[in-house]
């Protein structure tokens, strides 16, 4: 009989704790999305399904558009996860298979720009956005994110790997860059286009500061700014309607990860160990 050794019991003890830290959050929510006002911080509740969903849903309806919150939070993600992946994949592209005069100190002028923290940005934004006439219009919180510095590093990186010759005998073949960018290389990065694409849709999603300005209309509100708005001071917070809106929110995101998890670990390597 093979001997267990101690180390490695302690590692999965540890291990499940860490799992056990991690769920318990979301695991609380979705049960106190079942309970009354009065029960969700109520100790001898926390751990039971409650009865109260049907009227959690009736108050959350009441007081928020959540169905048109939810679909402006899914056609701003998905949209912007698709402009990345596009935008940033020719640029890493451009990066690490092109030679041109300054392509460096550009490279290094694009990495600067993902120390700039966004709340210094919304004033231009909200300026620049103003004049185009873009004020409450999903496009302009789509294009204020557009391009993404880091998805530009985490295609440059990945794409440092892909042959040149392969490139090079497309080009003798006859074949243009579109053609051999859309057809020749694109497939091959797909482990770096699904994390991009999971990192990109995740922070859209939570994205608060941007929507927060340059959207007005409550339909059009994304989730975050929508679920602040049920935690406003100097009201009665309804936490079984706010506890509901949060599971409602967090499940695409949930799913979405489901989904493309098999490459994202494959993807976050091959930028890591390449370039």
């Amino acid at each position: 009989m093979k001997k267990i050794k101690i180390p490695v019991i302690l590692s999965y003890v540890v291990l499940i704790l860490c799992v056990i830290v991690a769920l318990f959050p979301y695991l609380w929510t979705f049960l106190a999305a079942t309970h009354t006002n009065s029960q969700v911080f109520n100790f001898a509740y926390s751990f039971r399904l409650g009865t109260n969903i049907v009227q959690n849903y009736k108050d959350l309806l009441e007081v928020l558009p959540i169905w048109n919150n939810l679909f402006s939070s899914i056609f701003i993600a998905a949209i912007f996860t698709i402009l990345v992946l596009i935008i940033d994949a020719m640029a890493g592209y451009g990066f690490a298979q092109y030679q041109f005069k300054g392509r460096d100190t550009l490279f290094m002028v694009c990495l600067a720009a993902m120390m700039i923290p966004v709340q210094v940005l919304m004033v231009p934004l909200y300026i620049q956005f103003s004049g185009m006439n873009m004020i409450d219009s999903y496009w302009s919180v789509i294009l204020s994110g557009l391009p993404g510095a880091f998805g530009v590093f985490l295609m440059r990186q990945s794409m440092l790997s892909y042959p040149r010759e392969l490139i090079e005998a497309a080009r003798i073949d006859g074949a243009g860059e579109s053609r051999i960018f859309f057809t020749i290389v694109l497939p091959n990065m797909k482990p770096a286009l699904t994390s991009l694409g999971i990192l990109s849709f995740v922070n859209q999603w939570g994205n608060y500061y941007v929507p927060l300005v340059l959207l007005n209309s409550t339909k059009k509100y994304t989730v975050p700014v929508a679920m602040a708005l049920l935690a406003q001071p100097n009201f009665d917070v309804n936490y079984g309607a706010l506890m509901l809106g949060a599971c409602m929110a967090v499940l695409p995101i949930m799913i979405f990860f489901l989904i493309f998890q098999k490459n994202f670990i494959d993807g976050m390597m091959v930028g890591a160990v390449k370039g």
